[in-house]
């Protein structure tokens, strides 16, 4: 069970000093392998059904609202889609394999809800059943151990048609009536769980930005969108969100728990905020970003609430939890999924002129978050244009956690960066990617340190990703892989040197 808020809550002033310290708190590395690592921590790389599978027409699947926003003109980077990706659906054996001969100890992946119900609801697909037995067998044949994530993103099209989706609370027992059957069907072979990646991040940019599916917003964004109301849905889905997680985690242990073995989490989108200065009033504003962010979801499952933050700045557009379901909340997961890639600067925002038209999401923190202080860069960037590589976020990140959450058990299920799909760069070139290998180094050195120094209870880490694969609205011009993958002949996998070097690392013990 989550510690109690009495407990855990640390003090205003002391929250303040803490973020000053562990801005400062760096890692003097010395060089890291797998035995730098606590015996049993589990090495793995992850990934999505919709960037990865492709196969959208095949089996009984049924379309989502990823489908219907990546065919949308102006949507996508590079007017792609994910109809075909990097075909794992047909081509999961091979990319087993690939794990395999890098010594990978686990595979983090999501089932399609569409493919299990094609339209959200209904008759189960048999299909789609058989497709995830083939491939979590495949795993634990070559002794990998599936991870799986339950939601990453794609709501099938038929409920947000018929009730605008997590925008209602029906979502709920739609929820849980997919997540159970995956339980009784799935559960023998699969122990560790996600509810959802990145709740966060598509109630941002799905339902306040509009920038990825549904792609609702309003108001200053009314360009880009429809419709949408960009000051208070963000924050339905998010609590719906929650209670969702809460009913399936509640289900999960009273009828799955004892004979599965299992446990059960969710996968956070956090970035680290440093302030901008050592005034009290970036200081406060770099918590406020985190309240905004990692808070608005971890309180409620740690402590039963929604950060203080929020309930002053947000008011009635924040909904409340009854007695009932703040009991139910809290203490509904095992684990914390964290994926983690950058951080950012944060400083008060004292001119929130937008923010006062606004009243989102984003603006309601009162904070600024930018990779820059004046003209100078945070970091290196990768090709992500929010992607800036700052390795010392990682361990200031963990020991946050520790400190204001008790110390819970955590996973980074995702860590990476991206290179940029550049048709003059030549494959040969392509697959030179010192960058990538000092990214992963440094960062899991970092890492290391915030657990055997600092004694934060990391469990394990996943590279974002195996492949390079369909990036969102980046579409396929962003390339993430340790494997290259050759969209111009036929997806051919080609092992990039950071396949060498995790192969290295993850064999040596020394």
């Amino acid at each position: 069970m989550a510690p109690s808020r009495s407990i855990m809550v640390i003090p205003k002033m002391m929250m303040m000093v803490m973020m000053m310290l562990l801005m400062h708190k760096t890692c003097i590395c010395a060089d890291i392998s797998r035995g730098s690592f606590p015996k049993g921590f589990v090495f793995g790389t992850a990934s999505s059904a919709f960037q990865h599978e492709g196969a959208v027409n095949a089996d009984g699947r049924g379309p989502t609202i990823w489908d219907t926003f990546s065919h949308t003109f102006g949507k996508i980077t590079d007017f792609s889609n994910a109809d075909v990706a990097v075909d794992q659906y047909h081509r999961y054996e091979e990319d087993v394999q690939l794990m395999k001969n890098m010594g990978m100890d686990a595979y983090r992946f999501s089932i399609s809800w569409s493919r299990i119900f094609p339209n959200g609801t209904g008759q189960i697909n048999e299909a789609g059943i058989d497709h995830y037995n083939k491939l979590i067998d495949a795993l634990l044949a070559k002794g990998i151990e599936p991870y799986v994530t339950l939601y990453h993103w794609d709501l099938p099209q038929a409920l947000h048609d018929e009730y605008f989706g997590w925008l209602s609370p029906q979502i709920t027992n739609d929820f849980a009536a997919y997540a159970e059957v995956c339980f009784q069907r799935f559960g023998d072979r699969v122990k560790h769980w996600l509810t959802f990646n990145e709740p966060h991040t598509f109630a941002i940019q799905g339902y306040d930005v509009g920038l990825q599916a549904p792609g609702r917003c309003s108001i200053l964004f009314k360009l880009t969108c429809r419709s949408g109301n960009s000051s208070t849905e963000p924050y339905i889905v998010g609590h719906n969100v929650l209670l969702t997680h809460a009913t399936v985690s509640d289900i999960y242990r009273k009828k799955y728990k004892a004979k599965q073995g299992g446990s059960l989490g969710i996968a956070f989108d956090v970035m680290w905020f440093e302030p901008e200065s050592n005034k009290t009033e970036d200081i406060e504003a770099a918590q406020r970003a985190q309240d905004f962010q990692l808070g608005w979801f971890l309180d409620p499952l740690m402590f039963g609430d929604y950060p203080s933050s929020m309930r002053s700045r947000v008011g009635s557009r924040l909904p409340l939890f009854t007695k009932s379901q703040s009991a139910l909340v809290k203490g509904s997961l095992d684990y914390v999924g964290i994926n983690h890639y950058t951080t950012y600067y944060a400083r008060h925002n004292n001119t929130n002129l937008i923010g006062t038209l606004l009243h989102d999401a984003i603006s309601d923190s009162g904070t600024v978050t930018l990779p820059f202080k004046g003209l100078s860069a945070i970091g290196d960037r990768a090709n992500s244009i929010w992607l800036y590589i700052v390795p010392r976020g990682m361990r200031s990140l963990m020991n946050y956690i520790k400190h204001r959450y008790g110390n819970p058990p955590v996973f980074i299920t995702e860590n990476g960066m991206d290179d940029s799909n550049n048709f003059l760069i030549s494959r040969k070139d392509a697959l030179k990617d010192a960058k990538r290998i000092k990214y992963h180094h440094d960062y899991l050195s970092n890492l290391q340190a915030s657990i055997t120094e600092d004694g934060c209870n990391v469990k394990g880490y996943f590279v974002w990703s195996l492949l390079d694969n369909w990036e969102w609205a980046a579409g396929y011009s962003s390339r993430f892989g340790l494997y290259f993958v050759d969209y111009g002949d036929n997806l051919k996998r080609y092992p990039k040197d950071s396949v060498q070097w995790f192969t290295s690392f993850l064999n040596s013990t020394s």
